[in-house]
């Protein structure tokens, strides 16, 4: 834990003044904080993998709360007094085909059944009781606890307070937020199903400026349809952790199962999956807030668990030679010249539809057929659809491990050595589990003269390769959360790792381009439609991430 409770010193030097209750130890009453203050601190939920900083101002009198999140990345306002039923609204950063991270104003206006109120940043005390003093941060603060009981559902929440002497007020205490920390457990799961906390890192009473609650007179703010609870989690995503607000995670949980037309065994499955959703949705709306080059979406793997998840990666590591031959171009300063901006596979027919891998780990086959499908093409000019499904049940004998992973130059060996695959309408759809080898009763098509290692690392040999040989088999690390939820954008995760010993999931690289300056690589995975932009992904060149330049294939015929 990070949080502190003193003073941050790198923060305007304003007085510190707190909620003026006095701490009332005998009736053991719990404080009650001011109308208005200022508080700075971070929020932190360890199951969705969150740690996300905040700032916000609070005036209950104005009717007026702002938070801002990430720095003030976004930030976001709530207004009873603006309207007839207030308005929330909503400043981040967007980037268009025109425009570049400019600020723009979304906002959502209340309703009858739905009035926009300030939002406070400390949770109300009332019922919770004391439990004695506690080091927290290496200060002695109180302790209060609330135990809330709702069917099968226990939620403890607790909440520390540290006091000092009020500087306005001689002889009184006044008390000072520390932490305030939620868990849940659920008998039915037999577990915690979660938990998150906040930790106040600075707190002042002090009445906040009104300018603070205006939004830049160069701004307008556009409105959008849609009534104001349906954007919580972007409009105003504190809500759910201090007023234990939780009615649109119901909601979205049920669009979900609706849209993706899923069927749990029982109620046990069903409360399960929920909160597993709960924790991925918090994943995706908070990184999203913190103003990234691309954005993540809820998908059909919002119900998964990161286990779930680690098994769509399918891809294998074996050290040493593959096999495959060297790149061959050693003139490469010649050819960029000639090399176009742009590059995209998909517009003159070499790559074949999006397909869904679904439980099985075998992306390796479909990077696979992926590269043979493109050079395929390039060789004949037209589109072959190739099976995936028989790499799965027939290579096992040169080292791949049906839907427990393979690679990709295991399976040009095993081609090499029978004569080619077969067409997928000849062999059978895809099962998504491993099924008997049948090569004996089909034809084999797109038989391979071998393969040919692309130079790692090296984006315009990888680039030359490309436009040479068409769409190219490629290996990344794809264990990165954000990478699972991908909605636009162009991704980037720092964390990424490009070593040959990262690398877990196989995809298929089918083009090139730049979005504002920043350069990408246009790559197609196997999570079906719903996933990415289309099933698709763009991936920064920047610093290799991800790996996308390190164990390039293509094949030859």
């Amino acid at each position: 834990m990070t949080g502190k409770c003193d003073f941050l010193p790198f923060l305007p030097l304003i007085l510190i003044s707190v909620s003026l209750t006095v701490a009332s130890h005998s009736s053991q009453t719990p404080p009650n904080f001011s109308d208005s203050y200022t508080v700075k601190g971070t929020l932190y939920i360890p199951y969705a993998e969150i740690h996300e900083p905040f700032y916000a101002w609070y005036d209950l009198k104005l009717g007026s709360s702002r938070i801002d999140y990430y720095g003030g990345m976004v930030k976001t306002y709530q207004l009873s007094k603006f309207g007839e039923f207030g308005s929330s609204l909503k400043v981040a950063p967007v980037t268009t085909e025109k425009v570049h991270n400019l600020d723009s104003c979304l906002q959502v206006n209340g309703s009858s059944e739905s009035r926009i109120e300030p939002q406070s940043i400390l949770p109300d005390l009332t019922g919770f009781k004391f439990l004695g003093e506690e080091l927290v941060n290496g200060l002695t603060c109180e302790k209060w606890q609330l135990l809330e009981t709702k069917g099968m559902k226990v939620n403890k929440y607790t909440m520390w307070i540290r006091y000092k002497k009020s500087p306005k007020i001689q002889g009184v205490k006044v008390s000072i937020p520390v932490r305030y920390e939620m868990k849940g457990y659920n008998s039915l799961l037999g577990s915690h199903y979660d938990h998150y906390y906040l930790e106040y890192d600075w707190f002042s009473s002090d009445t906040p400026n009104p300018n603070v609650f205006r939004v830049s007179d160069n701004m307008t703010c556009t409105s959008f349809p849609g009534p104001g609870d349906r954007h919580i989690y972007t409009f105003n995503p504190i809500k759910e952790f201090i007023h234990n607000y939780d009615d649109h995670v119901e909601t979205a949980f049920d669009h979900f199962k609706h849209r993706h037309d899923k069927d749990y065994s029982d109620e046990l499955e069903n409360a399960q999956r929920k909160e597993t959703f709960r924790q991925n949705l918090r994943f995706i709306h908070s990184k999203n807030r913190a103003g990234h080059s691309f954005q993540l979406g809820v998908n059909h793997l919002a119900d998964r668990t990161d286990l779930e998840l680690k098994a769509l990666r399918g891809k294998q590591y074996s050290r040493g030679y593959n096999g495959g031959a060297p790149f061959p171009y050693t003139h490469l300063d010649r050819m960029l010249k000639d090399l176009p901006s742009n590059l995209d596979w998909r517009l003159y027919g070499a790559v074949t539809p999006v397909k869904d891998q679904s439980v099985c780990g075998s992306c390796w086959s479909f990077g696979t057929t992926g590269a043979i499908e493109g050079a395929y093409f390039l060789k004949y000019g037209h589109q072959a659809r190739l099976s995936q499904q028989a790499l799965i049940d027939c290579s096992w004998g040169y080292g791949n491990n049906g839907c427990d992973g393979g690679e990709d130059f295991r399976s040009y060996q095993w081609m090499m050595k029978h004569g080619g695959i077969p067409l997928e309408d000849e062999y059978g759809g895809y099962l998504g589990q491993d099924g008997y080898c049948h090569i004996d009763n089909v034809t084999l098509t797109a038989n391979i003269t071998g393969y040919v290692n692309v130079t790692s690392g090296d984006a315009d040999a990888l680039k030359v390769a490309l436009l040479k040989h068409g769409p190219i088999s490629v290996a990344i690390d794809a264990s990165r959360k954000t990478f699972s939820f991908y909605s636009n954008g162009i991704y980037y995760d720092p964390e990424c790792g490009n070593k040959p010993d990262q690398l877990d999931h196989a995809v298929l690289l089918v083009g090139y381009g730049t979005i504002n300056g920043s350069p990408y690589w246009l790559v197609k995975n196997s999570w079906s439609n719903y996933w990415g932009n289309d099933g698709y992904i763009l991936m920064s060149q920047k610093d290799n991430n991800c790996g996308v330049e390190t164990d390039p294939t293509y094949v030859t015929m």
